[in-house]
């Protein structure tokens, strides 16, 4: 679930105030009937496929405005809507969550802002693994170090729930992205040296895979190049004595293969018409845009996925207005990584034709450091990329609102990091 702290993030910009929502938003409407399971495909090469996911068909069960945090009972706290009464199966989840929309945002501020750390214990499994910026972590113990850290070193933040996107039921398990907008104050000792009282506004996003009242895996970005940009600290050099920790061979464009895009030096195709005109023609949306923008190199896919006044939010408090500045960021990434090749990891959504969708994309990317556009001189050295994506599309399937995390501050070290000292017999 979202925290403020180290280890994931951007290039040094100065925080901007917090944006509104974006155009035709879809939004919570309680006139709707409980949700129904729905026969579309799971989707997530390499991801959570297990052959058919529930996608809800609404927004009967969503974030709605308040819904960020407890509201005190006496016999402690109860959940908003209700007495704890289920609005969805739940097996072998706690009693006193009405849904799984309600268990994340409340689980998380359990653990964050009522600092009852010792929470994870029973919310997350024993063997749960954690990917973020520094790579994959195993095991509740080193989740609740890292934890008991990020509370010290920002004690006051407060944890304010922006959106939560899931899928899934009680049998295949849940997926939550859930983006949350962090604010507090640096007043403990941290990784990065002492506290310095600085304020903290930013936003995370992390989406986790549930079963019966357990976190057993979760991807999050923590946006850490603008918290360190926050607290003064060079996002450059940070990288860099991060990169110094890193051990094992540099891997440079020398040494390594053909991207997957271009397999057996064959060049990437458009990505085929779609076979049908209902829900599921969400996952030909987005499919269609992620290959034919950044593995085709076709920049007019912005112009048909996206209208013409879309917002977009990206890492390290970069904002957009409108397809140019959407096309700016695709062709600034593509021309620093010009061999780039991007695939999706997963993909779920909520919705209907009728009210717009929410969707989560959690991708990966490989390229090689050719161009200049983001990252100064080219060092030839392939990197790892992976994001979080949420899309807010409207019911002619364009695009209104992205926002779009990415393991920035690891690009950094993977780039910044020292060459390793030679072998010598």
């Amino acid at each position: 679930m979202p925290t403020p702290e180290h280890e994931t993030g951007p290039t040094p910009t100065a925080g901007p105030e917090r944006p509104t929502a974006g155009p035709e938003r879809p939004t919570a409407g309680p006139e709707h009937p409980a949700p129904r399971t729905t026969d579309l495909p799971t989707l997530g090469e390499g991801g959570e496929g297990e052959g058919r996911r529930f996608m809800p068909p609404d927004f009967s069960i969503a974030l709605a405005s308040g819904r960020g945090a407890d509201t005190p009972g006496p016999d402690g706290p109860l959940p908003i809507p209700g007495n704890g009464e289920r609005r969805q199966p739940m097996r072998g989840f706690e009693e006193g969550y009405t849904d799984i929309v309600d268990w994340i945002v409340r689980v998380t501020h359990r653990i964050w802002e009522d600092q009852d750390i010792g929470y994870i214990y029973d919310t997350y499994s024993p063997g749960c693994r954690i990917h973020d910026d520094t790579g994959l972590s195993t095991g509740v113990e080193q989740l609740l170090g890292s934890t008991l850290q990020r509370v010290h070193a920002f004690p006051d933040c407060r944890h304010y729930a922006d959106d939560v996107i899931w899928a899934g039921d009680d049998d295949r398990g849940f997926i939550t992205s859930h983006r949350d907008v962090n604010v507090g104050h640096h007043t403990g000792r941290w990784n990065w040296g002492e506290p310095t009282g600085r304020r903290l506004d930013t936003w995370v996003i992390a989406n986790c895979a549930v079963r019966e009242n357990e976190i057993y895996e979760e991807w999050v970005l923590y946006n850490t190049g603008s918290i360190l940009n926050q607290m003064g600290i060079d996002v450059v050099e940070a990288a860099r004595l991060q990169g110094a920790r890193l051990t094992g061979p540099v891997l440079d464009g020398t040494q390594a293969g053909d991207i997957d895009r271009l397999l057996g030096g064959r060049k990437p195709l458009p990505y085929p018409a779609p076979s049908r005109r209902d829900g599921a023609d969400i996952e030909h949306t987005v499919r269609a845009l992620f290959h034919n923008l950044y593995n085709r190199r076709d920049l007019s896919a912005v112009d048909r996925a996206y209208t013409p006044n879309v917002r977009w939010y990206g890492t390290g408090d970069r904002t957009g207005y409108g397809r140019s500045d959407v096309r700016t960021w695709a062709r600034s990434l593509l021309s620093t990584f010009p061999d780039l090749g991007t695939q999706i990891d997963d993909l779920h959504w909520m919705g209907n034709d009728r009210e717009g969708y929410r969707a989560s994309v959690r991708w990966s990317a490989v390229g090689t450091h050719r161009g200049h556009a983001l990252y100064g001189a080219p060092t030839g050295r392939r990197v790892h990329l992976w994001g979080i994506t949420q899309l807010y599309i409207d019911r002619h399937h364009r695009i209104t609102e992205e926002w779009n995390l990415f393991n920035e501050f690891a690009i950094l070290t993977q780039l910044l990091r020292p060459e390793p000292a030679p072998l010598t017999p």
